[in-house]
Parts: C-alpha cells; sequence; structure tokens
C-alpha cells in the first residue's frame, strides 16, 4: 500500500480530511490536479459551528484577527444569530484561499502527503484495496480507501457510478472579486425589479460580488464569464457602473441541487461537493463539506487501524445523508426567496411575520448556522444526546480548560464531572482510544441543555453519544458502539 487513504481534491473538504487522518496516526495521500492553489474563493466566512469545529482542533489562531458577526439571513430576510448563545459568531470575510492555506499547512505539518499536479484518472477496487490511476503516472497507487472531495463535477463519483439526483438549474448567477470600486456591503443579498445583488467588502479593500438576474437561464460555458457580462448585468439591476474595476476572479454558477443516494460504495466514499450541490446561500456549502470530513476522519481511522468494524462507516452515509438533504430543502428554499419575483413577496411578508416569533428565529438561526444538527446515537431522548456539545468552561487538575480543548487530539472524551470511580474503571477497557477527564463544571448557565448532567461522553467530531443522566444504554454499550470492542 502506498498509503492508507487517498483523497482527490485538495479543497477545504479534502485538506481537513487529511489532517483529521493524521491525528488519528493514518497515512494519506491527497491528489491535486491543480499545481498551484487557484486563488479563487468561492466561500468566503465559517458558519457558527465551523467556528466550533475550528476551534475544537485549535486552529483559529491560525486565521489572525477573524471578524466576526451575530447578523444572518434566511433568503435574505434578517436573522439575528445571537439568540444561540454560542461561543462564537459567525465569520464572515475569510476567503476560501485563506481557508485552504491554513488547513494544507495544518495537514502538512501534521504529516500528510500533499501531491499537486496530479490528475486522477480512474481506479479499480478489490477485496485488500483500491488501485488508483494518473494521468502520465506509470503505475498506480495504491490504497484500502479513496475519499473523492473533487468538488461538484467529481470525477471520482462519475467513474465510480454514484447515482446523484436532484433538480436542474434554472437561473445562472456571476460571482467576482473586484478592486477599484466602492460599492456599500449587502452581505444578506438584495432583491431588485430584475433580481438579486450581494456585496461583501474584505478588510483589504476588495469587493465580492454576486449578481442574479431573473429568467437568465444557464449556460454551458468552457471556462470563466467575462467581466462586462457581470458588469452589464449590475447595472441593469442597480444603475451602476462598475465596468472600469478590476475584476480579480470570476466565477458563474446556478441553483441547480443534487445529492448522491450513498455516501458511500465499497471502499469508495464522497465528501463536500462531491456528494451534494445547491445554490450557495449564506456559504453553507463549504462549511457542511468542513463538517463531511470531520464527521468521516475519526470513523475511517477507526477502521483502518482495526479497532472497529465498517459497519461504522455506514453510520457516516447515514447522519451526513440526512444533513445534507436538510441542507438542499433549505437552500432551495432560500433560492425562492432570493431568486423569486414579485410573486414571492407574500412568502417574504409571512415569513417575516413568522420572524417576531422567537422560537422561530432560534429555529432558523440554527439550521443556517449548523447548530440544529442532532444525530441518532440511540439511547434515550435527552436534550444533548446526538448534538453537539456546547462549550463547557472546566476545572480540570490544576488548571483551567474548555471541552472542545479536549477534543483537540481527535479522539474521545468521557468527562466525569462528578468523581465517578466506577464510571471510571467501567470506561478502563477503552483508554487507548478514549480520554477519561475528571472535571468540575465552571460558570454553566442554568436551564440549558447542560443542566444536571453528571457524565458525557463526546465523540471526536464533538458530538455527544451518551450522558448519564439521560441516556438508556449503558456506558459501555456506547463505548462499544462508537470506538469497538475495549481490550
Amino acid at each position: 500500500m502506498d498509503a492508507s487513504v487517498i483523497v482527490v481534491g485538495a479543497g477545504p473538504a479534502g485538506l481537513m480530511l487529511a489532517g483529521e487522518l493524521r491525528l488519528a496516526g493514518i497515512d494519506v495521500i491527497v491528489l491535486e490536479r491543480l499545481p498551484e492553489r487557484s486563488g479563487e474563493s468561492r466561500g468566503i466566512g465559517f458558519t457558527i459551528r465551523t467556528m466550533e469545529v475550528f476551534e475544537q482542533r485549535g486552529l483559529l489562531p491560525r486565521f489572525g484577527e477573524i471578524r466576526t458577526s451575530e447578523d444572518g439571513h434566511f433568503g435574505g430576510v434578517p436573522l439575528d444569530l445571537g439568540v444561540l448563545g454560542s461561543a462564537h459568531g459567525a465569520a464572515r470575510t475569510v476567503p476560501q484561499s485563506t481557508t485552504e492555506s491554513v488547513l494544507e499547512s495544518w495537514a502538512r505539518e501534521l504529516g500528510a502527503d500533499i501531491r499537486r499536479g496530479q490528475e486522477f484518472t480512474g481506479f479499480a477496487e478489490d477485496a485488500d484495496g483500491v488501485s488508483v490511476t494518473l494521468r502520465g503516472a506509470d503505475r498506480a497507487l495504491r490504497a484500502r480507501y479513496l475519499v473523492g472531495c473533487d468538488g461538484g463535477h467529481s470525477r471520482v463519483r462519475k467513474i465510480a457510478g454514484f447515482d446523484f439526483p436532484g433538480t436542474e438549474a434554472t437561473t445562472e448567477l456571476f460571482l467576482a472579486d473586484v478592486r477599484g470600486v466602492e460599492l456599500e456591503p449587502r452581505m444578506s443579498g438584495r432583491q431588485t425589479a430584475g433580481g438579486m445583488v450581494m456585496v461583501a467588502r474584505f478588510p483589504d479593500g476588495l469587493h465580492r460580488i454576486i449578481v442574479g438576474e431573473r429568467g437568465t437561464p444557464p449556460r454551458k460555458r468552457t471556462g470563466p464569464p467575462d467581466f462586462t457580462e457581470v458588469s452589464d448585468v449590475w447595472k441593469r439591476l442597480t444603475g451602476v457602473d462598475i465596468s472600469t474595476a478590476e475584476p480579480v476572479w470570476i466565477s458563474a454558477f446556478t441553483d441547480a441541487a443534487r445529492q448522491v443516494t450513498e455516501y458511500r460504495r465499497g471502499r469508495v466514499l464522497l465528501a463536500g461537493d462531491a456528494a451534494h450541490v445547491h445554490l450557495p446561500a449564506g456559504g453553507q456549502g463549504m462549511n457542511t463539506s468542513i463538517q463531511d470530513s470531520v464527521n468521516l476522519g475519526w470513523k475511517l481511522a477507526a477502521v483502518v487501524r482495526g479497532t472497529h468494524s465498517e459497519a461504522l462507516l455506514d453510520s457516516y452515509h447515514h447522519e451526513r445523508y440526512e444533513v445534507g438533504r436538510r441542507l438542499l430543502v433549505n437552500t432551495r428554499a432560500q433560492s425562492t426567496l432570493i431568486l423569486g419575483g414579485d410573486e414571492v413577496n407574500p412568502l417574504r411578508e409571512v415569513l417575516g411575520e413568522l420572524l417576531d416569533q422567537p422560537e422561530v428565529v432560534r429555529h432558523l438561526a440554527a439550521k443556517v448556522s449548523g447548530l440544529d444538527i442532532r444525530y441518532d446515537v440511540g439511547g434515550g431522548s435527552a436534550p444533548l444526546l446526538g448534538a453537539r456539545m456546547p462549550q463547557l468552561d472546566l476545572e480540570y487538575g490544576n488548571r483551567r480548560t474548555t471541552s472542545w480543548e479536549l477534543l483537540r487530539p481527535a479522539r474521545g472524551v468521557l468527562l466525569d464531572l462528578t468523581d465517578n470511580a466506577t464510571l471510571r474503571r467501567r470506561a478502563r477497557p477503552w483508554t487507548d482510544r478514549v480520554d477519561v477527564v475528571t472535571a468540575t463544571l465552571r460558570d454553566t448557565p442554568s436551564g440549558g441543555p447542560t443542566t444536571g448532567i453528571s457524565a458525557a461522553l463526546l465523540r471526536p467530531d464533538g458530538h455527544v453519544a451518551w450522558t448519564a443522566p439521560g441516556s438508556h444504554a449503558d456506558l459501555p454499550m456506547a463505548l462499544n458502539r462508537w470506538f469497538g470492542p475495549g481490550r
């Protein structure tokens, strides 16, 4: 074997997966067709959940100063994200190029083998692994598993024969980063008589613009659109002439919505845009892709190490397929609100009325922030089960820490909050995979989902697999389900 895992695609999903695998000690090769990073930045920020995930891995300081905001939207209708009570806001102006640079540096430091200028052309699967072929290479690469993180036009997905049903594109939109123009920021977009426009301003004076003209059918393109197309549409919709601006890069995208019917076929798995494409409403696509990889990484590592059976990989499909399905529902709903004409005004008005209700605001804010995800981990209906663990401030030994900091090694964590020797003894057969931490809570707000919890089992992705009290299953059953048989 050349590596245990080969990942195709060095975008955010592929690089995050490489880092997750290396944290678990799994050797990984990342193959990227482009000889160097493109510099394109389709995604420009992080949802609250991605901010939390990066905090769990200690990555946030690598991004430098991050401007965050509690202002969100659903289909252009404003939302207050502050109602969620997270320790983080949403990051609005981090270019995807920066995200890829940070994740690549992190993955390389951990020992990932990232090979640029290597174009994947096909694979063959057998009982022991996969043989991956590259353009111009004199031999195939061997690995136990192949993961396609190669985007919406994924070659891995097509060659492996994954079904990719969904809805066809009806509208084409333009995205461009430009210099030499001053525009008023419109982070949630603005409907005009003929379509939609959006503006984000980066700290270095660069402006991100998105523009879509209603009734513009998608064109078959072999390259990016010319800037004159973008500036002409902008002027028609806003009356503002930006033709003298300097375009840094330009792209076109559509409102097509598709999702694979399975995230795994044998030894081939998909993550990120290779598994789901949709209108990038609120930047959820890149963020969901990163979280796909965080869900998959520790599971694939456990199977490669032999501490768990391949059945654990089936949970990757079950958990992330449902997340992707709900993502397509909410982005299609937002597409109707953003791209629709006057006929959608009654819907916008009703939604605006509903958002006077705090529960509706919390529901939609959690949806677009990635905080509504709750996996079926079995064992009961306690509020925390299957949900992500919010940040807990802890006294641990002679130091202070947080529940997120404990997850930095990407191992399981059993939080013992009442110094329970019996609990620790029952977890002892799994301590090669799970860190048992006896700690006390500091400054925990009353009435929240953590109220009254005496212990909690956290998966490496930060989701809660077991709690006491609240779980019907006992601790060894939960440990065995998620971490394999004890020693």
